[in-house]
């Protein structure tokens, strides 16, 4: 499965400026939320990307998007009708092809040479078959994300053959129904803002909104009824921009993971310093 395809959903009223704010990457260039997105999924191979945009705001993504904007397409998500919509959007682009899905409003740093959308690309092409990115989550956190219940599949110590999907679960329906052996009491796989999904999903997408409006995870409960999906528990943080002082917990991580990490250690223990001067 060569996947040279990516959708990045921004369209949502609380999210839509977030993947415009300017943070300095890890090579101290600065730059929008969005390009470093599609600099690390360009590296790990995508060729074309769709970003799914609030009406009017296309001008202003492909700017942020600076010399990166010639391979992107924005689609406007007209008559928002949820999530599932957003990403239903670009059913003409994705078309018969498997697709990366990502949400503009994270990013994402690796724990080794691999960035999280190369590791995840290189999982779904060796198996052949859907995937998505996860990330062993608190109970505490369950009312922030969508999260998986399945079984290890043998051989792995990171991946997940999925059989229960769940949007948001309460630690109650997370016991009953999303516990994975061998993670700690209290934790459970939930998603980490990336996935590899078949064309498939579009079409349950639109069978889904000819009834109302409709989430992934919905689409993504029906995916593990019908084929082989699986979760792989990637080497890496997600950082969501959404939460408070996001950008600022962002742009520490992103510093930290660069070139100039000694010299941002020492402005932090200097503001730790004087803070208590």
């Amino acid at each position: 499965m060569k996947v040279t395809k990516a959708v990045i959903t921004a369209a949502g009223g609380n999210q839509r400026t977030l993947p415009l704010q300017t943070l300095v990457d890890r090579d101290g260039i600065q730059k929008s939320a969005l390009a470093i997105l599609v600099e690390q999924t360009i590296k790990a191979g995508i060729e074309e990307i769709a970003v799914i945009v609030f009406p009017g705001d296309e001008d202003a993504y492909a700017q942020a998007a600076a010399e990166h904007a010639g391979r992107m397409r924005f689609i406007p998500q007209l008559n928002p009708r949820g999530y599932g919509h957003a990403i239903h959007c670009a059913a003409d682009f994705t078309g018969n092809d498997s697709f990366l899905l990502m949400v503009g409003d994270h990013l994402y740093t690796s724990r080794n040479e691999h960035s999280c959308v190369a590791q995840l690309l290189e999982i779904a092409a060796k198996r052949k078959c859907a995937v998505s990115s996860v990330q062993s989550t608190h109970e505490s956190k369950l009312p922030y994300y969508g999260c998986v219940g399945g079984t290890r599949v043998a051989g792995t110590d990171r991946l997940y053959e999925i059989d229960t999907v769940v949007e948001k679960p309460t630690p109650t329906e997370a016991e009953q129904s999303l516990v994975v052996p061998g993670l700690r009491a209290g934790n459970y796989l939930s998603f980490f803002g990336m996935h590899v999904l078949p064309p498939s999903v579009m079409t349950t997408l639109a069978e889904l909104l000819a009834s109302g409006p409709c989430g992934l995870s919905e689409a993504l409960a029906n995916l593990a009824r019908h084929e082989r999906y699986l979760a792989y528990q990637v080497h890496g943080r997600r950082h969501d921009l959404d939460f408070s002082y996001g950008l600022l917990s962002t742009q520490l991580a992103l510093a930290l993971d660069g070139k100039d990490r000694a010299e941002v250690l020492a402005l932090i223990t200097e503001q730790l310093v004087q803070s208590q001067v």
